[in-house]
C-alpha cells in the first residue's frame, strides 16, 4: 500500500493508493482506510462516510465499525482493463461534518491465471525444396490474456534437423516466433517434417501452450513474388467507414501462367484482432476496414501480409503493414455522478456539498479535455477539486418554501472540433425545517350565533397552514384558557383539535351574554413545535324568545288594574299609558299596541307604537261607568309574540277617586250600579261631622282660656291665636315699664297640627304681677298659627275623604 497526499485549500483532499491481486474472494483485507486517512473509526458513521466508484460493479466496500477496505466481488483483471499494462478501480471517499474528500486507487494486479493458446491446434506449411538456408516463415502466434511477466514470453520448437525458432517481438510488446530454415531440405528423402511448436508465459508457475507444424516440401520454383516494399504504412481516421481503402499491396512474380499470379493474404502470425478489423483482397491486394476502427483502442496496428504464386511449389513472401490510427472527436463526456447528498437541509449553510462529480472523455489532446458548467439561476456552484472531479455546493441558504427542489443541468463540453457536450440533469430535493409558524387564513374571526342553539352544535371553523412540510405542518388546535362571566372558557365550546371545528358547549342566551371573545392557537409537530394564535370574537344574534312584559299598570293584590277617566273630558284625552318591555333587540323588541277587547270600542283607542289609551270622543251620561280593556302587546319578532293586559276604566263626575276592588266585569252593557254613589255620600256626611266636631271643641276650649286671661285686657278671639302680644298695663302699674306676658302651649301642640293653649304658673312670687308665656311674641304670630291650623283642619277632613 501507498500513501500519496495531496493537500487543496477547501475541501481538504487527498489521495491514496492501494494494490491488491485480482480473483481475491469476497471479504479479503485490501487495508485499514479510516486508519490510513488518520479518521476516527467511531465518528464514520455519523460524518457518513462512504465510498464511491465509476465501476458498473461495487468491487469493493468499507466496514464502517472498523474503517476496513474489504474485496465485495471477485475481480477478473481481464475483464475489467483487457490487455492494459495498467488496471485501477478509481475510487472517492467523501465524509461530511466538515467536508473532505479523498481520491483513493486501488491498482489490480495480474495473476498467471491465463495459458498461451494458439488459434488452431496445428497449422500446415509449404516450402520448396529450393528454399535457402535462412530464409523465414512466419508462424501463428499464440495468445494469453495475462499481462507483464505473466504473458506469452518466449516459443520453442521441438528437436528437428533442418529449421529453427528467431522470436520477434512488436511495437506493443507481444511476441512472435518465425521459422527458419537452418539446413537445405530435399524433397526426395523427406517429403513432410512435423515438429511441436511450445509457447510460455512468464508467470510462476509456468505455463505454456502447443501447436503442431506440419511442413509440406514442394519441387523446386524459379521465381517467387517480390513485395515492392518491405515495410507499408498508412494512416487512417479512426471510425472510418467499413469497405474503405487502406492501402494497395503491390508484389510481382517473374514468372508466365500460374507461376506468374500472385495471391494475397494475412501471414499466419497475424494477429486475431488484426483479422477482425481489415481484410486483404487475395487478387488486388487491397487492404480494407472490415470493423470498426477505434484509436482509444489502439493507436497502430500491425498488419503481416504475405503474397504467393499459384504454381504448384509456391512459396509466400511476407512484408509488414503498419496502420497510423488518427483520432477523431467521436467520444463524448461522460459524467458520473460519483455521489450525490440529497436531499440537504434549507438550513444548510453556505459551501455544504451536494454531489461530487467525475467526468471523462476516452478522446485524446484536446479532444478529452472537458469543462463543466451548470446555471447561473440557481443557489448551486461547481469546484474543481482533482482533474476531472468537481464537487457541487451551495451557493447561499436555501428555502424549501420557496423551491422544494432543483433540477440541475450540469453540461460537460469538450475543446474537440467540433465540440462535443454531454447533459446531466441533478436532482437536488430541499429537507425542511420547522422555520414557519402556523398562518391562520384570517387575522381574526368573527362568527354569529344565534341564541338558544343546540349544545354541541358547530359554529365555525378555524382554518390554519403551514408552509413547511410532513410533520412540521401537521397542526392542532386548542383554546387557550380564559374565562367568560367568570367561568372558564371551556365551559363553553370547545374545539377539534384535527380540523379547528369550534363547537358550543351550552345553549347560549342573548338577554345574558351578547358577546365573548376565545383564543385559538394552532401549534405544529415540529421540534421545537411553533405556534400562533388568532381571536374568535362571538356574538350571539337575538331571537324573538322573549314576550312583552307589561311594566305599568300593574294589577293590585291579584285584580285588575284600574284607572279613573272624569266624564266631563274632552276626545283625546289621555287616560293612562301602557308601559311594556321585551328583553330581546332590534326588531324583536319593537313592540305595538291594539284594543284587543272593550266594553265600548268605540270610546277608547289605543296608539299604535306607544301605548297611550285615549279617548276617542266626549263621554255621555249613558256610557257605562266601568269600562274594560283588553290591550294587546306584540312584538314585531318572527314569529311574533305577545301579551295581553286588562285595565278597568271607571268613569266618574268629579276629581279621580282610587276605587278598591270593583270585581270582574262583564264586557257586555249593564245597568250602572248605585254602590258607588253609595260610598261617596257616606265618607261625605262622615267627614263634615267630624270637621264640625273639630271646630266646636276648638271653641270651647277658647272660650275656656279667655275668661282666664280676661285680666289681662286681651283683644277678642285672643286666646284662639297662637301668637304673642303686649296687654295694656293695669292702671297701677306705671307706664313707663311695660311687663311681658307669656302664653304656654300644651305640650300636644307638638305632636298635631292643632295647638292648645294653657296659662303658666307663677315661676317665684307674685311680686312682679308677671304671667309667663311659651312661644308667644307677637300679634302677627298668632294670626298666622290660627290660619295653620285652618289650613291642618282641612288637610285632615281631605284625609278622612280619600281614605
Amino acid at each position: 500500500m501507498m500513501l500519496l497526499p495531496f493537500l487543496f485549500t477547501s475541501p481538504f483532499l487527498a489521495q491514496i493508493r492501494y494494490s491488491i491481486p485480482e480473483e481475491l474472494e469476497h471479504g479479503a483485507f485490501v487495508g485499514n482506510i479510516a486508519e490510513d486517512l488518520g479518521l476516527d473509526v467511531a465518528k464514520l458513521s455519523a460524518r457518513r462516510f462512504r465510498i464511491v466508484s465509476g465501476a458498473k460493479r461495487q468491487y469493493l466496500e468499507v466496514n464502517l465499525e472498523n474503517g476496513i477496505l474489504f474485496v465485495n466481488e471477485k475481480i477478473d483483471r481481464e475483464e475489467l482493463c483487457d490487455r492494459s499494462p495498467n488496471c485501477f478501480l478509481h475510487l472517492q471517499v467523501v465524509i461530511e461534518n466538515p467536508l473532505e474528500l479523498y481520491r483513493v486507487e486501488v491498482e489490480i494486479l495480474d495473476v498467471n491465471d491465463n495459458s498461451p493458446s494458439f488459434p488452431w491446434s496445428e497449422f500446415n506449411l509449404d516450402i520448396t525444396e529450393s528454399a535457402a538456408p535462412g530464409s523465414c516463415f512466419p508462424l501463428e502466434s499464440a495468445q494469453d490474456q495475462d499481462v507483464g511477466t505473466n504473458s506469452l514470453r518466449s516459443y520453442q520448437l521441438s528437436a528437428n534437423a533442418h529449421f529453427i525458432l528467431n522470436i520477434q517481438t512488436r511495437n506493443d510488446g507481444s511476441k512472435f516466433a518465425e521459422l527458419v530454415l537452418d539446413t537445405p531440405l530435399d524433397r526426395e528423402q523427406q517429403k513432410k517434417h512435423e515438429m511441436v511448436l511450445t509457447a510460455f508465459d512468464g508467470g510462476s508457475p509456468e505455463r505454456s501452450g502447443t501447436a503442431l507444424i506440419t511442413i509440406t516440401v514442394l519441387d523446386a520454383n524459379d521465381n517467387v513474388p517480390v513485395f515492392d516494399r518491405s515495410v507499408y504504412r498508412a494512416s487512417l481516421v479512426e471510425n472510418a467507414p467499413r469497405g474503405t481503402l487502406v492501402l494497395k499491396l503491390n508484389a510481382s512474380d517473374l514468372d508466365e501462367g500460374s507461376n506468374g499470379e500472385v495471391t494475397y493474404a494475412f501471414s499466419g502470425h497475424a494477429p486475431l484482432k488484426v483479422r477482425e478489423l481489415f481484410s486483404v483482397d487475395p487478387y488486388t491486394g487491397e487492404i480494407r476496414v472490415k470493423g470498426v476502427v477505434d484509436y482509444e483502442k489502439a493507436s497502430v496496428y500491425e498488419l503481416y501480409v504475405q503474397a504467393k504464386d499459384r504454381g504448384q511449389s509456391a512459396v509466400a513472401v511476407h512484408s509488414k503493414v503498419l496502420v497510423d490510427i488518427l483520432d477523431v472527436n467521436d467520444n463524448a463526456p461522460e459524467v458520473i455522478l460519483t455521489s450525490v447528498s440529497t436531499p440537504v437541509q434549507e438550513d444548510a449553510p453556505p459551501g455544504t456539498v451536494i454531489a461530487v462529480i467525475s467526468v471523462m472523455d476516452r478522446d485524446s489532446g484536446e479532444n478529452g479535455n472537458v469543462d463543466c458548467q451548470i446555471p447561473n439561476n440557481v443557489p448551486f456552484q461547481l469546484h474543481s477539486s482533482f482533474k476531472n472531479y468537481y464537487t457541487l455546493v451551495t451557493s447561499e441558504f436555501l428555502d424549501r418554501e420557496a423551491v422544494s427542489e432543483y433540477n440541475i443541468t450540469l453540461t460537460a463540453r469538450d475543446l474537440g472540433s467540433p465540440s462535443l457536450s454531454t447533459r446531466k440533469t441533478i436532482l437536488v430535493q430541499v429537507s425542511d425545517i420547522n422555520d414557519n409558524p402556523p398562518r391562520f387564513s384570517q387575522p381574526s374571526y368573527t362568527v354569529y350565533v344565534t341564541e338558544n342553539n343546540a349544545p354541541g352544535a358547530s359554529i365555525c371553523s378555524v382554518t390554519a397552514f403551514d408552509p413547511d412540510s410532513n410533520q412540521n405542518a401537521y397542526l392542532s388546535y386548542s383554546i387557550l384558557e380564559g374565562q367568560i362571566q367568570g367561568m372558564p372558557v371551556s365551559t363553553y365550546v370547545s374545539i377539534n383539535s384535527d380540523n379547528g371545528n369550534i363547537y358550543a358547549l351550552r345553549s347560549f342566551d342573548y338577554e345574558q351574554l351578547r358577546n365573548f371573545q376565545i383564543l385559538v392557537q394552532a401549534q405544529d409537530a415540529g421540534f421545537p413545535p411553533l405556534a400562533s394564535n388568532v381571536t374568535v370574537n362571538v356574538f350571539v344574534l337575538d331571537q324573538n324568545d322573549n314576550a312583552p312584559v307589561i311594566i305599568s299598570p300593574l294589577p293590585k293584590n291579584g285584580t285588575l288594574a284600574t284607572e279613573v277617566v272624569p266624564r266631563s273630558v274632552d276626545a283625546g284625552y289621555l287616560v293612562t299609558k301602557i308601559t311594556a318591555l321585551d328583553a330581546d333587540a332590534g326588531q324583536n323588541s319593537r313592540l305595538s299596541y291594539q284594543l284587543l277587547q272593550a266594553t265600548d270600542p268605540g270610546l277608547f283607542s289605543v296608539a299604535l307604537y306607544t301605548g297611550e289609551i285615549r279617548t276617542i270622543r266626549r263621554l255621555v251620561e249613558k256610557d257605562a261607568i266601568r269600562q274594560r280593556l283588553v290591550i294587546l302587546v306584540k312584538d314585531n319578532g318572527q314569529p311574533p309574540l305577545s301579551s295581553t293586559v286588562s285595565i278597568v276604566l271607571t268613569v266618574v263626575d268629579s276629581v279621580p277617586e282610587s276605587l278598591s276592588d270593583f270585581g270582574d266585569l262583564t264586557l257586555s252593557p249593564q245597568p250602572p250600579s248605585n254602590l258607588a254613589l253609595y260610598l261617596i255620600v257616606s265618607l261625605s256626611t262622615i267627614s263634615l261631622i267630624f270637621l264640625v266636631a273639630i271646630i266646636v271643641l276648638a271653641g270651647v276650649k277658647c272660650y275656656k282660656d279667655r275668661e282666664t286671661l280676661s285680666g289681662y285686657n286681651l283683644p277678642p278671639f285672643a286666646c284662639c291665636c297662637c301668637g304673642g302680644f303686649q296687654p295694656e298695663p293695669p292702671p297701677e302699674i306705671s307706664s313707663a315699664a311695660k311687663v311681658p306676658t307669656n302664653l304656654c302651649l300644651t305640650p300636644e301642640s307638638a305632636k298635631s297640627d292643632f295647638m292648645f293653649i294653657k296659662p303658666c304658673t307663677p315661676s317665684s312670687t307674685p311680686r312682679n304681677n308677671e304671667a309667663k308665656m311659651c312661644s308667644i311674641n307677637s300679634p302677627h304670630k298668632a294670626l298666622n298659627l290660627s290660619e295653620n291650623n285652618r289650613i291642618s283642619a282641612h288637610k285632615t277632613s281631605k284625609t278622612f275623604l280619600e281614605f
